[in-house]
């Protein structure tokens, strides 16, 4: 049985702010790159193409990311053509709904869907756990179209997310999802939710009868941005590890997965990291990833998974002594990721820039041997 989780960053189509905040955090590096690349005496192909994706990076081609479409009434159906002028007439009866519609939302460059696609069935686990995933339709399009009607089962439950960003479970046949819960309405002593998105858990039964328990849950990321965002964490922890703790009996086999966006070493986890028995995946001996490219492969970075690994963790696979025990191989897919500048490492031939990356984020999975 393979478990994975990913932070797939939406599939089909991403909130405009989330989008606007990932360009000020590249900014910088993409002017300096676009700079190097305009004094250039004689360039080559690619390095013109570089230089038109920079210029769509930066803003200077924003024709298809424009806030208005034009909404077109035909044949009982509407259409949307782009570039809509700002002064066309507003949707009335009057104009057959011929108008203009502000979007809160950014179409994901089609080659990144493929490359999402491409991730997943890189290990094609037996039990998905799939974030930041904007709604059930496009999950439910996403198995069909994408993953060839790979999984069986597939749930989605909203969050407290204000960016409707929610999570996905996707089994394959033989597994079925026997319970879920939801957390979105725990809430702190202020009255306030305790998970910025939520804790969702899941019993499944596997194909040989065993029950697995699995806890999926997403913190807020860019910490320095957000005021108490830091204590947030601490107590989105304590509560997780109350839930893992009241479900750790002598039959359980339980797994706690999901982007914390905070380092292993962090205060913030200690009641995850060292008040359960829980045990980080990434610290088994079988746990392989492709190592950075150069002199990188011997470098550690701290809060890295790995020496040679010298990407930020802020991705879990946890999982209980029990379950812990059964693993039998694990790992990090991160050939999804673009690289802004070092490290470098494997990535998919069709990622040619930033907008083919599938995410930001690698999938991290487990194969268990659970008899």
């Amino acid at each position: 049985m393979i478990i994975a989780t990913y932070n797939i960053q939406n599939i089909f189509h991403r909130d405009r702010a989330l989008i606007k905040k990932y360009r000020e955090e590249n900014r910088e590096l993409w002017i300096e790159e676009f700079e190097r690349l305009m004094v250039m005496g004689m360039r080559t192909n690619k390095e013109f193409n570089r230089l038109r994706t920079l210029s769509k990076l930066l803003g200077f081609e924003d024709a298809q990311n424009g806030p208005y479409l034009t909404m077109v009434h035909k044949a009982g159906q509407l259409f949307l053509k782009k570039d809509a002028a700002s002064e066309a007439n507003k949707a009335s009866p009057l104009t057959n709904w011929n108008g203009w519609v502000r979007l809160n939302s950014t179409p994901i460059n089609e080659v990144a869907i493929v490359n999402k696609a491409k991730v997943v069935e890189e290990v094609s686990p037996d039990i998905l756990i799939l974030l930041e995933v904007e709604d059930r339709s496009s999950l439910l399009e996403f198995n069909k179209s994408f993953l060839s009607d790979t999984y069986t089962h597939i749930l989605y439950l909203e969050t407290n997310d204000l960016y409707g960003r929610g999570i996905g479970l996707l089994t394959k046949s033989g597994y079925e999802v026997l319970a879920m819960k939801s957390h979105v309405n725990d809430f702190d002593e202020n009255g306030n939710p305790i998970f910025d998105m939520d804790l969702q858990e899941y019993k499944i039964s596997t194909p040989n009868g065993k029950i697995v328990s699995i806890l999926s849950t997403c913190f807020l990321d860019n910490l320095e941005h957000h005021k108490d965002a830091k204590s947030k964490i601490e107590v989105q922890s304590k509560k997780i590890a109350e839930v893992y703790k009241d479900k750790d009996g002598p039959n359980e086999l339980i797994a706690v997965v999901g982007t914390l966006n905070v380092p292993s070493y962090s205060k913030l986890l200690a009641p995850l990291t060292l008040g359960t028995d829980l045990k980080d995946i990434s610290k088994h001996h079988t746990f392989e990833v492709d190592l950075d490219k150069g002199k990188d492969s011997k470098y550690y970075r701290l809060g890295a998974y790995k020496m040679g690994v010298n990407l930020k963790q802020s991705d879990y696979l946890m999982l209980s002594s029990k379950l812990y025990r059964t693993v039998k191989a694990s790992g990090l897919i991160r050939k999804g990721i673009w690289f802004k500048k070092r490290p470098q490492w494997n990535i998919l031939k069709s990622i040619k820039n930033e907008l083919h990356s599938a995410s930001e984020h690698p999938m991290v999975w487990s194969e268990l041997k659970i008899r």
